[in-house]
């Protein structure tokens, strides 16, 4: 991480929630939101300070139940998907200069999140950016969409669980799960133990939510929102890895069929991450969706 660049930590209290955020760049700079998947820590550094460079003020956040955000009890959460996508609303507007909308974008489950957010609060969004995400909740996907490969799931959740008070245990654990989704191991060992300790308790449910995210497994996602995409009317960048065994392209070539004018950006190495050898494209297929 560049000194130009350097991440300004903050809690930031919108929608009766306190949100996790690291910002780099101008504060008067437009705004580009990066909503996590579910810490902050699923968009790299790398991304963050081009983007930055490149004339804006980012800022990732960690979803509830992650990283800092308000942490309650991830086995149960008392919110909905709606919710999520409030507080992302409320974050643009508390962290915005001027009143301006902000470039939205979501990563993963991150992305369920985002493109909620934009079809229920399209004033506080100015562009939106997709990635690694499908257009419907957890759980079976519609019948032409791509389910989770399954032997790739079979390996993955096969593995007995680590022991959620070792950071190296953790750590090697996520290693050897990139390994299997066809993401850098070793990318991915360095982001766990950064995640680990930036999570405030070592008890299972709340590793669970950090690590894997798996809060989601139980949150309401109803109503659908598939059917509202053609309501987007922001420019719109779908980004997707080719080799994506979890969320497989055809449901990032959905996302860009039915969100109108919408661009994808196929990353033919990439799987469920974004590679570095890709942070320069997106980054640049980002900036050029405009200030706002």
């Amino acid at each position: 991480m560049t000194a130009a660049h350097a991440a300004v930590r903050a809690a930031v209290h919108a929608n009766g929630v306190v949100s996790g955020t690291e910002s780099f760049g101008a504060d008067d700079a437009p705004l580009v939101l990066l909503v996590g998947g579910p810490t902050m820590l699923s968009w790299p550094d790398a991304l963050c300070e081009r983007l930055a460079a490149g004339g804006r003020r980012v800022v990732r956040y960690d979803l509830r139940d992650s990283g800092t955000s308000t942490t309650v009890d991830p086995q149960a959460p008392g919110y909905t998907l709606r919710d999520l996508a409030a507080d992302a609303a409320a974050l643009a507007g508390a962290l915005g200069g001027g009143g301006r909308p902000a470039h939205l974008a979501g990563i993963g489950v991150g992305g369920m999140v985002a493109q909620v957010a934009a079809l229920d609060h399209p004033e506080a969004f100015c562009a939106l950016t997709l990635v690694g995400t499908r257009a419907v909740a957890p759980g079976p996907p519609d019948d032409d969409l791509p389910d989770h490969d399954p032997a790739t799931m079979s390996r993955l959740f096969a593995r007995p669980a680590p022991d959620w008070s070792s950071r190296t245990a953790v750590a090697e654990f996520a290693a050897a799960g990139a390994e299997i989704l066809g993401n850098d191991p070793g990318t991915a060992r360095a982001t766990a133990a950064r995640i680990w300790d930036r999570t405030p308790g070592t008890a299972p449910p709340v590793q669970l939510a950090n690590q894997l995210g798996l809060v989601f497994a139980t949150l309401d996602c109803t109503p659908r929102w598939r059917e509202r995409l053609p309501g987007i009317r922001v420019p719109t960048l779908v980004v997707h890895g080719r080799r994506d065994p979890f969320f497989p392209l055809g449901n990032g070539e959905a996302l860009a069929r039915e969100i109108p004018g919408a661009r994808l950006l196929v990353l033919p190495e990439a799987a469920t991450a974004i590679p570095d050898a890709a942070v320069g494209e997106v980054t640049g297929a980002m900036l050029a969706l405009g200030p706002g």
